[in-house]
């Protein structure tokens, strides 16, 4: 994986979906002998092409994450339940939130063919596992094709789907889980642990995710038989970070001393820090993806840009202490310090 790369340093700025990261993230990435990925999720077709020629432009080796369709559908009555009690939190920003459920697919095919046209050395995905023949396409094309798994029956899986490498994640990691099942409570596992049981299980490379925010994590990772080692929280207040200025503040915040798993926000199970909104709704929400996202999107961005952390999906891993307002070329090498 490194020499097809170009890399000096087995190590990969993760995708952080939403803002956090920027074609300078994937470039100071680059800089710093590892992989740098773009975020497609959320994004418009224009926005991603537009990040991708910009990346491209520079001539480095880089890659690119997309959610695959893995619905969740929410039932309308249970939607429309939760949607009154999160508008009432709306309120106060003068917000009007979707009455009804808007499910989508994130722009998916469109996404791929873009890919397909301009394609890009490495491209992964998250949520679900694609259709072979979207596999097959980027393959021939000459992405390099990557699946996220928690797990390895998920392992299993990507593998029988004809991926070329794996992105193994652990309950530990900050944003949204991966898994394939995420109606299924997700089992914690250490990921040198998650690690080790899925390159025993799937002779695929495997770079790993979850929780990785120091340089003994990292060379732990490695030792457990990971190709690299992708980190994402501990970049999330790096100069190159696209995360909103109240994102990055309570990283910091002495307020908040845990994270944990919600599907409060989004409907989908994801870590972040434990706040008010999550306190508060954790107990209400439904599963439902994207449903969910869609609703508490508004009052989300709303909440960011009033510097109101308690209504904000404040998405970190476990070590997001670790995280440092400094490039983040010298965060990855000092990551990569213990190899």
């Amino acid at each position: 994986m490194l020499a097809q790369f170009g890399m000096s340093l087995p190590l990969v700025a993760a995708p952080m979906s939403g803002g956090p990261t920027t074609p300078a993230m994937v470039s100071a990435a680059s800089r710093a002998g590892a992989l740098g990925m773009l975020a497609a999720g959320y994004k418009t077709v224009e926005a991603v092409e537009a990040e991708v020629k910009q990346v491209r432009a520079e001539g480095i080796p880089f890659g690119i994450n997309l959610f695959a369709p893995n619905p969740l559908p929410v039932d309308a009555e249970s939607y429309r339940a939760y949607a009154a009690i999160v508008q009432r939190e709306a309120d106060q920003f003068g917000l009007t939130l979707p009455p009804d459920p808007v499910e989508d697919t994130d722009k998916f095919d469109e996404k791929i063919a873009l890919l397909l046209d301009d394609p890009v050395p490495m491209v992964s995905f998250t949520f679900g596992i694609p259709p072979p023949s979207v596999i097959v396409g980027l393959r021939k094309a000459g992405s390099v094709v990557v699946q996220t798994v928690t797990t390895p029956e998920e392992a299993v899986q990507a593998r029988d789907a004809g991926v070329d490498m794996l992105a193994v994640q652990a309950v530990a990691a900050g944003g949204h889980s991966g898994t394939l099942s995420p109606r299924t409570p997700l089992t914690p596992v250490p990921i040198a642990e998650l690690v080790a049981r899925v390159v025993a299980a799937v002779p695929l490379p495997v770079m790993a995710a979850g929780g990785l925010a120091t340089p003994a994590a990292v060379a732990e990772v490695i030792r457990a038989g990971a190709a690299a080692a992708a980190v994402g929280t501990v970049l999330l207040r790096a100069d190159e970070s696209g995360a909103s200025a109240t994102h990055q503040a309570a990283l910091t915040d002495p307020r908040y001393t845990a994270t944990v798993l919600t599907h409060a926000f989004t409907g989908r199970p994801a870590r972040g820090l434990r706040n008010a909104f999550i306190d508060a709704h954790q107990t209400q929400a439904p599963l439902g993806y994207p449903a969910l996202h869609h609703l508490t999107s508004p009052l989300r961005k709303a909440a960011a840009a009033a510097g109101r952390p308690d209504f904000v999906h404040l998405w970190a891993g476990t070590g997001y202490r670790s995280a440092t307002a400094e490039p983040a070329s010298d965060i990855l090498r000092r990551l990569a310090s213990k190899l």
